[in-house]
């Protein structure tokens, strides 16, 4: 089916569910009126969710045989004033759909509709899961038995890189290994006019922040994507006195184990050494993060087919390395097959004023509604029509 193909009658379905839930978004874990509409559409289609209350994700089966064929969509907000002026602006303070999630909620309750009208001779799993800002919410519903009798799962992602009517398709590492850091500088406070009397958690603290940088830059393989980013910094009590101890923040990503190793290890030697050069005392904590979403060749493929049915040929983007962000699905491609793709929704007029996710002003063009309606829809026919010419 070529997204034009998707009767306008579902089109604007998705366009009024994306606008309910865009007004009312809920944080990671407390999606629970999110839950409810979803949970009602899908009793609408004469299916039957499930959903374990607070924290929990929505889950319903499209009768037929099986393994299943799974199609995912997170349904947590992020924190944050919304500043589009749309008028279905978030209507909650402090949170608002800024990174369209709102959107894949929309375009899966789409395809729902789509594949329970014309039933496409395989079943379907309908995930939408909790928390994927934060919290890994896809752990939470992989726990739930979500993927118990899944054979493929797949998943998509609005993005105002592309335009409507792209979509990106590619096998192999798609994001990033996400970690998160703390290092905690203890030297010995005083009198600002007395330096010598003391140990200076600020000035250690910008030495540290200059090293870290050439993690990167001088030590890592240029070829071999990375970032390290220090987001926070917290020191001092007062203009004139010296602090006694300052506390860094920021996240480490890396495409591969080892050079996510070399990382790793890389901060806390820069951090000993740092500490005997200046008689301080400099402790690191790394908390492990999302793994990278590696989508599966045969998935992949298969993905890439319906694109070309869904937008054509020239709708069919190539990932020329893998994005530095990192995604829960993740979880799911370490249980069982499946890929995960980019959708384009760039409004139109914004050609030279790109947004990008999580901004306060970001937005979409309605119109990748009925691209990811249909690329759902035509996927899990393509899977079906796949299984059918096995011998």
């Amino acid at each position: 089916m070529h997204y034009h193909a998707v009767p306008d009658r579902v089109f604007q379905r998705c366009v009024e569910l994306r606008r309910r839930l865009h007004r009312h978004p809920e944080l990671a874990f407390e999606e629970v009126e999110t839950a409810a509409l979803i949970s009602a559409e899908l009793e609408g289609l004469g299916l039957v969710p499930s959903y374990g209350g607070k924290g929990s994700g929505v889950v319903a089966d499209l009768p037929g045989p099986g393994p299943l064929i799974a199609l995912r969509a997170d349904m947590d907000a992020l924190p944050g004033e919304e500043s589009t002026g749309l008028p279905f602006s978030s209507a909650i303070p402090g949170a608002m759909h800024a990174c369209g999630h709102d959107a894949h909620m929309a375009m899966l309750l789409g395809a729902a509709h789509l594949l329970g009208a014309d039933p496409p001779g395989v079943g379907v799993r309908f995930i939408f899961q909790p928390a994927e800002e934060k919290g890994g919410g896809a752990r939470t519903v992989i726990a739930a038995g979500a993927l118990e009798g899944v054979g493929a799962i797949f998943g998509a992602h609005v993005t105002q890189h592309y335009r409507v009517g792209e979509v990106m398709v590619a096998e192999g590492v798609i994001t990033a290994q996400s970690d998160r850091f703390t290092i905690t500088v203890r030297g010995r406070g005083g009198h600002g006019a007395r330096p010598h009397e003391a140990t200076d958690a600020v000035v250690i603290t910008g030495f540290l922040i200059t090293a870290l940088q050439t993690l990167v830059s001088r030590e890592v393989d240029p070829v071999h994507p990375s970032v390290v980013t220090i987001g926070r910094v917290e020191a001092g009590t007062a203009p004139n006195v010296i602090a006694e101890t300052a506390r860094l923040e920021g996240s480490i990503r890396s495409t591969l184990p080892r050079v996510r190793e070399q990382l790793h290890s890389g901060i806390r030697r820069m951090a000993r050494a740092l500490g005997d050069l200046h008689g301080a005392s400099l402790s690191v904590e790394i908390q492990e993060g999302y793994p990278p979403v590696v989508n599966t060749a045969a998935e992949a493929q298969l993905a890439e087919r319906t694109a070309r049915r869904v937008v054509g040929d020239g709708g069919l983007v190539r990932l020329d390395h893998p994005s530095m962000g990192s995604e829960d699905f993740a979880y799911y491609l370490q249980r069982v097959p499946g890929c995960y793709v980019r959708l384009g929704a760039r409004p139109a007029g914004q050609e030279q004023a790109f947004v990008p996710l999580h901004s306060p002003a970001f937005d979409i063009d309605e119109g990748v509604l009925r691209v990811g309606a249909a690329f759902f829809d035509q996927l899990v026919r393509e899977a079906a029509a796949a299984r059918r010419a096995v011998p």
